[in-house]
C-alpha cells in the first residue's frame, strides 16, 4: 500500500463514527408521455467533507458547491446568481433530498494513485517528495497527513458556534 493510500486509509478509519454529508448529481428524468420533466440532482451518496476534500468508503473527490435543499417558491432576488442557487436548490429537492439538508454538486474524482506517479490530481500533489495538499487556488501547499489530521479534529470537535 502506498503513502498516499495509507494516509486515506488511516483517514477513513478515524472517520468510521462521525456523520457524513450528501453528494449529488444532476440527472435529467425520463419524459412522461412526451413531455420533458425538470432536471433534479439526485444522491449519488455519501462523504466526509474535509476541507477541499470529500473522502467516501473507496474514493477521494474534490469538493465542488453546496448548497441546501428548498422546496421552490417563487421569489424576488436581486441578483442573477441567487436565482441559479434556488434553481439548484430546488432541483436537489426534488431529487428526494428533505428541505434543509446539505448536498455537495459538482465534486470531481480524484486519483491519489497520480500522487505516486509524481503527478498532480486536484489540489493533490506531491511537494518535496511529500503528499501535499492545497487548501484554495492561491493558497501554499500543505502536508497532506497533517492537513487529514487536523480537519478530522475539527469534525470531531467543531469550534463553538459553529
Amino acid at each position: 500500500m502506498s503513502e498516499v493510500e495509507e494516509l486515506f486509509a488511516d483517514a477513513r478509519r478515524a472517520l468510521a463514527d462521525l456523520p457524513t454529508e450528501n453528494l449529488g448529481q444532476w440527472t435529467t428524468p425520463r419524459r412522461i408521455l412526451g413531455v420533458p420533466r425538470a432536471p433534479r440532482v439526485a444522491s449519488a451518496g455519501t462523504a466526509w467533507h474535509l476541507g477541499v476534500l470529500l473522502v467516501t468508503d473507496d474514493a477521494v473527490l474534490g469538493t465542488g458547491d453546496i448548497i441546501r435543499a428548498r422546496e421552490e417558491v417563487r421569489r424576488g432576488f436581486a441578483a442573477e446568481s441567487q436565482r441559479e442557487r434556488a434553481a439548484i436548490a430546488a432541483a436537489a429537492f426534488r431529487g428526494g433530498f428533505p428541505e434543509g439538508v446539505a448536498v455537495h454538486i459538482g465534486w470531481t474524482v480524484l486519483d491519489p494513485s497520480a500522487l505516486d506517479r509524481g503527478a498532480a490530481s486536484g489540489p493533490l500533489a506531491v511537494r518535496d517528495g511529500r503528499p501535499a495538499v492545497r487548501w484554495s487556488a492561491s493558497g501554499a501547499y500543505q502536508p497532506l497527513e497533517g492537513y487529514l489530521r487536523e480537519r478530522i479534529a475539527l469534525l470531531r470537535t467543531p469550534p463553538e458556534r459553529a
